[in-house]
């Protein structure tokens, strides 16, 4: 495809993606499963960063080794061979891209009903309002439509939705934390944690539980890889802005969970979670005035929606991936590029009804889940949160790519070859570990069941198709 994006919209592409509702959502979560202790919570933040630079900094190696239609897919191909490929390909086009589109997009609708005073969700009975359900669907459908029908546009949104969501969290991270320490309120927050966590609250049990939450927080990142064809001097420019969006996104989280501190309660802000779609009400009013807590979600929506059209560029170009190595379902029409607008419309059309049915997924199954009252949620074995347990699993597939760059990558000097990698790996065993402390071996069979049944229609239909130019690099 056309050579159409720079280095600009590729690091837009990683802050755009990777800030969006998480932060807004899981702040009252992570500070209810570090005990109320504040500092756990900014730790919680900084330790999920710190793995997502380390990872970011082994893609850029990755990055500037080959630069083909699909970043991590190219990865997977060079690292791995075809097959390994495939169905890292397959699980991104039909679990991870859409399943992660999806939560966002309702996230989105949510957001935007309550800055017109509308509550989307009821606690008591834990259910959601049709109104939530409705405009999410038409955020889903507008954003795969723009994508597909204007690339270009969407690649130019991205940039300035990313502009604007910078903006509140900016300004509640410097100002909120100024208020915070100058009226006391910081303190206040600070001695009541370490009051709870001296009592026997902030376990470390509940410490992994939130890093595995907040994982979804950083999530996102890797999608920067998906435009890796499209992408101006992709070997330069792709590590450049996987290492710059990894590390503003960091210190602007745990800023951000910092100057949460001037609300002056951490029960407060505990009081927000489930879902916490009213924490920015209460973060903003705290420090900038009732108006203010409500105008943010105008802010915060715009948010949201710069984070779905992020997960719904790769989403696009999901089925492509794999099309354009000869493997897949019929990989001559879903692999075809459309003459007009030079871009994947069938392969969009793909991964808008998988857009849609991890969205049916989330209204009937999540949303009545083990986080709310009752419903089919009650049920670990299919209550697994979609947005947080596919995350995991995409660190998971990052395991062996990093080993076999250790050994097969002997033009590397010591450090790029055995430290990176070898942290990498860590890295990602250790969200692997917190994923299984945090949801329990109810919730981990059930989503390995379901993804054991993904994986086997995915091999029923890959064909033996394989193109003569695909060739590994490394």
């Amino acid at each position: 495809m056309e050579k159409r994006y720079g280095l600009v919209t590729a690091i837009a592409m990683v802050i755009g993606n990777v800030i969006g509702s998480g932060v807004f959502v899981k702040g009252g979560k992570v500070l209810s499963l570090t005990g109320g202790d504040l500092m756990q919570a900014v730790l919680v933040a900084a330790i999920v960063g710190l793995i997502c630079i380390i990872c970011s900094l082994v893609f850029a190696e990755l990055g500037a080794r080959c630069g083909k239609v699909n970043g991590i897919v190219d990865y997977a191909d060079n690292a791995l061979g075809s097959g390994y490929a495939y169905y890292v390909g397959w699980f991104m086009a039909t679990v991870y891209y859409p399943s992660m589109s999806s939560i966002v997009a309702f996230f989105a609708a949510v957001f935007t009903l309550r800055l017109f005073g509308v509550n989307a969700l009821d606690f008591a009975n834990g259910t959601i309002s049709t109104e939530a359900v409705g405009l999410g669907a038409g955020y889903l459908i507008m954003s795969y439509g723009i994508n597909a029908i204007s690339p270009k546009l969407a690649g130019k949104m991205q940039v300035s939705m990313t502009v604007i969501k910078l903006v509140p969290l900016l300004l509640m991270g410097i100002v909120g934390t100024i208020v915070g320490l100058s009226n006391g309120s910081t303190a206040a927050v600070l001695n009541e944690g370490a009051m709870r966590t001296a009592s026997g609250g902030g376990k470390l049990s509940g410490m992994l539980s939130a890093i595995t939450a907040f994982a979804f927080s950083y999530e996102g990142w890797i999608i920067a890889t998906s435009i890796n064809g499209e992408l101006k001097n992709a070997r330069r420019n792709l590590p450049i802005a996987l290492i710059t969006g990894s590390v503003v996104c960091t210190a602007i989280y745990c800023l951000y969970l910092f100057s949460m501190s001037a609300v002056g309660s951490t029960e407060a802000i505990i009081a927000t979670w489930p879902l916490g779609e009213s924490l920015p009400e209460l973060v903003f009013s705290a420090v900038f005035g009732k108006l203010a807590g409500k105008f943010v979600y105008l802010f915060v929506t715009i948010s949201c929606l710069g984070t779905l059209n992020g997960f719904v560029m790769g989403s696009c170009r999901g089925m492509y991936a794999i099309s354009s190595r000869g493997e897949g379902p019929k990989p001559e029409f879903f692999g075809e590029v459309d003459s007009q607008n030079g871009f994947v419309i069938k392969s969009s059309l793909i991964g808008l009804m998988m857009g849609g049915f991890w969205y049916t997924w989330n209204c009937l199954l999540w949303m009545k889940g083990p986080d709310f009252m009752g419903g089919l949620h009650d049920n670990m074995w299919i209550g697994w949160e979609p947005d947080e347990i596919c995350v995991v699993n995409l660190y998971a597939m990052y395991i062996p790519m990093f080993a076999v760059l250790m050994v097969k990558a002997r033009d590397l000097n010591f450090f790029k070859r055995f430290i990176m990698p070898g942290l990498g790996i860590l890295c990602c065993l250790f969200m692997v570990f917190c994923c299984y402390i945090g949801k329990g071996y109810k919730q981990i069979i059930g989503y390995l069941v379901f993804l054991a049944f993904v994986m086997l229609i995915g091999k029923l239909l890959r064909g033996k198709i394989r193109t003569a130019e695909n060739v590994r690099y490394m």
